[in-house]
């Protein structure tokens, strides 16, 4: 049975551009559809934060029926995995939802970045969703962008400021990962889009979840 550690956000707040506090966490939507594909497909699930805490959701995202979902898997979102407890070679894939909490943590994440790092280098799927890409922000706190040059899709930013956190966002997800140097490519706004580049398969928004996550289940057979 392959196996998928879901990265989730611990971060229940994000500073913002004008040093508010904006609460967070992970979008219902994108966690649910994402393990249901997964979980319906045969594949173990396991999941995991920064430091074992307990995953928060965006309460602007807790809406049915993805709520009833969570309920479902309450225990596993209660008692994660600490990501620096986890090792790549226990894992087929990596799967990275969104909302905005990893821009808090994931983003700068030292385990993050070594969990990424190794599954690049021995071609290891990985998946991330949304926000879910700061997640790969991480890999430039310690060396070079392990993305660069990769074509890959994001949140973009015409989405952050027409239905986002808008012109108060900390930062923007889609320009920074152009600044490091991945190819960015973003569909139309709030449209089902997915760029597969290698062992890379990244979605722009919670439309593009249950897409993603199929993508994750082809690589994988």
């Amino acid at each position: 049975m392959a196996r998928v550690l879901m990265v989730l956000t611990g971060a229940g707040a994000l500073v913002m551009a004008d040093g508010t506090t904006h609460p967070t966490g992970f979008w219902a939507e994108e966690v649910a559809a994402s393990h249901q594909v997964l979980t319906t497909a045969g594949i173990d699930v396991g999941i995991a934060t920064p430091g074992g805490v307990q995953p928060p959701p965006d309460r602007n995202s807790m809406t049915a029926p993805f709520t009833g979902y969570l309920d479902g898997i309450a225990d596993q979102l209660a008692t994660p995995l600490a990501l620096a407890d986890v090792s790549i070679d226990d894992y087929d894939a990596i799967h990275i939802p969104g909302g905005h909490g990893p821009m808090a943590d994931l983003a700068v994440d030292a385990d993050m970045s070594r969990l990424l790092r190794a599954a690049n280098e021995r071609g290891v799927v990985v998946a991330a969703l949304c926000h879910g890409l700061a997640a790969l922000l991480s890999t430039a706190q310690d060396g070079d962008f392990a993305f660069s040059g990769k074509r890959l899709t994001v949140f973009s930013n015409a989405e952050e400021l027409g239905g986002g956190t808008g012109e108060n966002t900390p930062y923007f997800v889609e320009t920074r990962l152009r600044e490091l140097g991945a190819v960015v490519e973003v569909g139309a706004p709030w449209s089902d889009t997915v760029v597969v580049d290698g062992t890379l398969i990244t979605g722009q928004n919670p439309q593009s979840s249950v897409t993603t996550a199929e993508r994750v289940v082809a690589a994988l057979r």
